[in-house]
């Protein structure tokens, strides 16, 4: 995936992001708990995001609406879950930043 998608190269950049944050800040086991999660959740929604445009393209290599459509919920849901994810991470590393300031 990290091969032929770009924004699973943008997820990586964030996952190493969050992941070097939460040692620089030494968050809690909770915080950290809570961070796998989101970052779970965004890889699984990109992966399957990935898979289900694969499989469009495949049984569909012609344009049609339904497939476009199917693409773009699809895109969506990775759209909300990396939202999410962002929500968390300004959660759980806000307060030690403001903290620094």
């Amino acid at each position: 995936m990290l091969r032929y998608e770009p924004n699973a190269r943008v997820h990586a950049g964030a996952t190493v992001l969050a992941a070097v944050l939460g040692v620089l800040l030494h968050i809690g086991r909770m915080e950290w708990a809570l961070l796998l999660v989101g970052i779970v959740a965004v890889w699984t929604a990109e992966a399957m995001n990935t898979a289900l445009e694969l499989l469009c393209d495949v049984a569909s290599p012609a344009f049609h609406p339904l497939v476009e459509r199917a693409k773009d919920v699809a895109a969506g849901a990775v759209l909300v879950t990396a939202f999410g994810a962002l929500l968390l991470g300004a959660l759980i590393f806000g307060p030690p930043l403001l903290r620094l300031m």
